[in-house]
């Protein structure tokens, strides 16, 4: 029960970095799940709506008479 292969599964240690720490192991699995979430298109149109939504100055009411 003193070795590490105890604990990790033979599919994942295939994965795993050699000299990869588990938290390191753990960040860049969450980031490739991030990446693989779809995202927004970028520029164009959809960009100009969304920017108009938004008020210039609407966070600082204090700045309008």
């Amino acid at each position: 029960m003193s070795t590490d292969d105890d604990h990790a599964p033979a599919a994942e240690s295939a994965d795993a970095v050699p000299g990869e720490t588990p938290v390191q192991r753990a960040l860049r699995l969450k980031k490739a799940a991030i990446d693989a979430r779809p995202k927004p298109p970028r520029g164009g149109r959809f960009q100009r709506e969304q920017a108009a939504r938004i008020k210039s100055g609407a966070s600082r009411p204090w700045m309008s008479k």
